[in-house]
């Protein structure tokens, strides 16, 4: 159990959560492992399948404490909230903004500088950590080009203007991918990124990942009431979870490009874990993604200092943090989101 931001994260899978005078109590076989006063919690974000006593959930429902449920895998299951707390203020703040380039373009220059900066971060350690071994030349022109567009991104005056630089950055990284392939390079190259379908190992692999990310955002920004399919960067389409996206921009080198990378530069899938269809689609057969997933569960449970925060925080809260993050700075109470950048 976690508490960040008056917000509660219960990651047991077998403990149950009850009520006892004005205290939340958390219990496992009927031994009291913890116990937070309500009036410090404003939220309780639940990952156990053992679930809460009516009795807690009635006084959160009157007192505006919002409990959400999600598998210990971390899919959204539903939430719990009290009449006047539907979180209709918060919606109608959210569907305000992704009308208004004005009161939007702040989050959106600061998801693409994240994005940039992330990328160009995973591009960096390559040269430290790899010089002797990979185009040092080539990769270095891409950290700098990236460098000049993340300038560019701060006195960006339009959406449009960022979305062209933000894929300058994503041809500019993509370029310069193929030199993080370091182990398995027969089976696993990468010329350029290829989406519906993917067409070789890695873009299969990156499609893959980006998926898992993308229903981990979902699941977070329900749980926080947001509405996952309105978004401030993406534009809106139906079935477009558009806020998912926007929120993903930011994490998609740190939680999916370093999973494949690790996942094929330690041998941990190979050229078996996938199948070519008869349009040319390459797609992970059922044992790599059963090796995906299990690797993708394991690294949730490690932990990080949240650059924010400046907390430990298990990986797999961070996409949650961030939701309520981008919670926080829609009902006014942070002057602009932190995006997550990578430290060190």
């Amino acid at each position: 159990m976690k508490k960040l931001l008056n917000t509660l994260y219960i990651t047991k899978e077998d403990v149950y959560l009850s009520k006892e005078n004005e205290n939340i109590v958390i219990q496992k076989e009927g031994q009291v492992l913890g116990r937070f006063p309500f009036h410090i919690i404003e939220n309780i974000v639940c990952f156990n399948y053992a679930g809460a006593s009516p009795s807690l959930m009635k006084y959160c429902m009157e007192n505006n404490i919002l409990i959400s449920f999600h598998t210990p895998n971390g899919k959204y299951c539903g939430r719990v909230i009290g009449k006047t707390n539907g979180n209709v203020l918060l919606r109608k703040e959210q569907y305000r903004m992704s009308d208004s380039e004005e009161l939007s373009i702040e989050f959106v220059r600061n998801i693409i500088y994240a994005k940039a900066y992330n990328s160009r971060k995973l591009l960096q350690r390559l040269v430290r950590d790899h010089n002797s071994t990979v185009d040092v030349l080539r990769v270095n022109s891409s950290i700098d080009k990236i460098k000049i567009y993340m300038e560019e991104i701060k006195n960006a005056k339009s959406k449009d203007s960022i979305r062209g630089l933000e894929g300058s950055i994503a041809r500019e990284y993509f370029s310069s991918f193929d030199e993080m392939i370091l182990n398995q390079r027969e089976d696993f190259y990468f010329f350029q990124r290829s989406k519906r379908p993917p067409t070789d190992n890695v873009n299969a692999l990156l499609s893959y990942l980006y998926s898992l990310l993308t229903n981990e955002m979902i699941s977070a920004l329900e749980g926080v009431g947001i509405d996952s399919y309105v978004g401030f960067f993406h534009v809106d389409r139906p079935g477009r979870a558009s806020m998912a996206l926007d929120m993903m921009e930011e994490l998609r080198a740190y939680m999916c490009d370093r999973a494949a990378l690790t996942l094929i530069n330690n041998k941990i899938i190979n050229k078996n874990d996938f199948e070519t269809k008869e349009n040319d689609a390459v797609l992970l057969n059922s044992k790599g993604r059963d090796k995906i997933f299990e690797y993708w569960r394991n690294r949730k449970k490690e932990t990080i200092i949240h650059p924010y925060l400046e907390e430990n925080i298990k990986i797999g809260l961070l996409m949650h943090v961030q939701a309520m993050l981008l919670n926080r700075y829609i009902r006014g109470d942070l002057e602009a989101y932190p995006p997550f950048l990578i430290k060190g």
